[in-house]
């Protein structure tokens, strides 16, 4: 059984390739997402550590160590969470630090939670120090330490707890705390999927869909979704939505090469908000080095966002590089903006 949080749902517009979820994605996303490790798609070494940790757990008929999961948005941490819940057999509680604003909700949380259940917290990077302070004792004995009443009159009231699973989730691992992450027991780090693991996940999503898609065209969409399956099933839907109103329904390379050129996608994968950045630092920056937030203030965008959600893509592909005076691009970065490197003496 899930139970989600109201506010854990997020419903902005967003890119084609933006990783982050909108109210479209958690609908669509139930449908595709695996239930089950055996249905999971790439991360091969991941899955075969989990499927070790939770044999183990069901064998001795406990409950699963914590788990620490650190990687992009969109690579499937929520989803391995709900799978690890199935696998279990175990109820889950899906929440996010934003949604935890007061000790309080944690502690009603916790103190509902049944024996051997999982709670999972995204970002947990954003808990406050007070809930951390909770999760410490809860974690460690499966007990929290409660105050009632107020002033000389206050006492504490240790509350016992079911034994349960905490999965933690973070986009951000360098923001969390030693003291909460040093008390995981399972920490994973989820890397970004290869093309090849892509086009497995986009296969099977064709196929939940009922639709034709040919080889060539599964590798295009794969290597257009910058290494993250909810962009690439994202695409998938909207090529699918102008191949069913334009064509046959089917899609083929043409189709595929036609529904990226109108979601903004260029052949190398770039979309408009990719090119804005490259273009900023050789425009504004003469190629750069520049500060994040420098580059942030000329974008009149986060620097958070900047750096959690379009760098790593960037730099993966070989346009964008960190010094340690900040980013540059690269010569890949002139080529591909069709200009030439102005140190070279060369106009754009």
């Amino acid at each position: 059984m899930i139970i989600e949080s109201e506010d854990f749902d997020e419903s902005a517009e967003l890119r084609a390739v933006e990783p982050k979820f909108n109210e479209e994605d958690n609908q669509q996303e139930n449908i595709l997402r695996p239930r089950y490790l055996r249905d999971f798609q790439g991360q091969s070494e991941l899955k075969e550590n989990l499927e070790i940790y939770i044999k183990a757990a069901k064998a001795r008929g406990e409950a699963l160590d914590h788990i620490f999961f650190q990687g992009p948005p969109g690579l499937g941490k929520t989803t391995l969470a709900t799978i690890i819940a199935n696998e279990m057999g175990a109820e889950i509680r899906l929440t996010s630090a934003t949604a935890l604003e007061k000790p309080k909700d944690l502690v009603g949380i916790l103190t509902n939670l049944t024996r051997g259940s999982i709670l999972f917290i995204d970002e947990i990077h954003g808990l406050k120090k007070t809930m951390e302070e909770t999760l410490y004792i809860a974690m460690e004995d499966f007990e929290i330490d409660w105050v009632i009443g107020q002033g000389p009159a206050a006492r504490t009231m240790r509350i016992n707890l079911e034994p349960f699973t905490l999965i933690g989730a973070t986009t951000r691992a360098g923001a969390v705390s030693k003291p909460l992450e040093n008390r995981f027991g399972i920490p994973l780090k989820i890397d970004l999927y290869s093309p090849d693991e892509l086009g497995l996940i986009i296969k099977r999503s064709s196929k939940i869909l009922n639709t034709k898609i040919t080889s060539k065209a599964v590798e295009l969409i794969a290597e257009s979704s910058r290494g993250t399956p909810r962009i690439a099933n994202r695409l998938l839907r909207r090529i699918r939505d102008i191949s069913e109103v334009e064509g046959s329904g089917d899609i083929d390379e043409k189709m595929a090469r036609e529904g990226l050129k109108r979601l903004g996608i260029d052949e190398n994968g770039l979309d408009k908000t990719d090119r804005m950045i490259l273009k900023t630092i050789i425009d504004v920056y003469n190629g750069g080095p520049v500060g994040l937030e420098a580059l942030a203030a000329s974008l009149n965008d986060d620097a958070a966002t900047l750096e959690v959600y379009y760098e790593p893509f960037l730099m993966r592909q070989g346009y964008l590089k960190r010094t340690s005076r900040g980013r540059c691009v690269t010569n890949k970065a002139y080529e591909v903006l069709g200009r030439k490197n102005a140190d070279q003496g060369l106009l754009f």
